[in-house]
């Protein structure tokens, strides 16, 4: 019988916001690189539930910005809220200035390996988040300026992970950009196949996640 073994490695933990908890199994194996970010980062590592039947609930929303979309972050966190959308905030969480590459990183990670449906990152322009996203393997992230091109992102591209420029919408279009967002589907089957076409591209240059 073959075991399966988790490995914890550095871009994992370099990925996360400081003093986040890590679910690790119990026959995982931390690299060094790995276990240098947990102590850099004061991660708190937690066993994951032991009980087969009990599963941890799955968020609908991931949610990340830099300091730049920082206070829109907050804003659209107060719409999900009111919303009753599940969400995960994976930073940042002021406006000290901070790298959008580590938080885009982390809310693609979170869609790829199914932590949530969906993402949405926020930075000054909605365009750098959208290319480290995209570099995540599973991920089809659309920078969208309006309710048309979030709608477009869902129905022709089935985009899952949105960005959203700070800098260059009002809170108001935001709104109407994430309520599209979140409640347009792909359904025609020539846009399934269109982007099944894509993944196919993806698999042929990708090692996963």
């Amino acid at each position: 019988m073959t075991v399966s073994r988790r490995f914890i490695t550095g871009q994992d933990v370099q990925a996360l916001p400081e003093g986040a908890i890590l679910d690790v199994p119990k026959d995982a194996i931390i690299t060094d690189v790995a276990r240098e970010w947990i102590e850099k980062k004061r991660i708190r590592l937690v066993a994951p539930e032991t009980n087969p039947s009990v599963q941890p609930e799955k968020a609908r929303v991931a949610i990340g910005s830099d300091h730049a979309g920082f206070e829109m972050k907050e804003a659209v966190k107060t719409l999900l809220a009111e919303e009753g959308i599940s969400f995960i905030d994976f930073g940042t969480y002021s406006t000290e200035s901070v790298d959008y590459p580590d938080f885009a990183h982390a809310v693609a990670v979170a869609v790829a390996v199914g932590r949530t449906e969906l993402g949405i990152v926020i930075d000054g322009a909605g365009i750098g988040s959208a290319i480290v996203a995209n570099k995540v393997p599973g991920v089809r992230a659309a920078p969208c300026q309006d309710a048309t091109t979030a709608r477009n992102s869902r129905e022709h591209n089935d985009a899952n992970v949105l960005t959203l420029g700070a800098r260059l919408i009002t809170k108001e279009t935001m709104a109407a950009v994430v309520h599209t967002f979140l409640d347009s589907r792909i359904s025609e089957p020539r846009h399934r196949d269109r982007v099944r076409k894509v993944t196919k591209i993806e698999r042929k240059y990708s090692r996963g996640v």
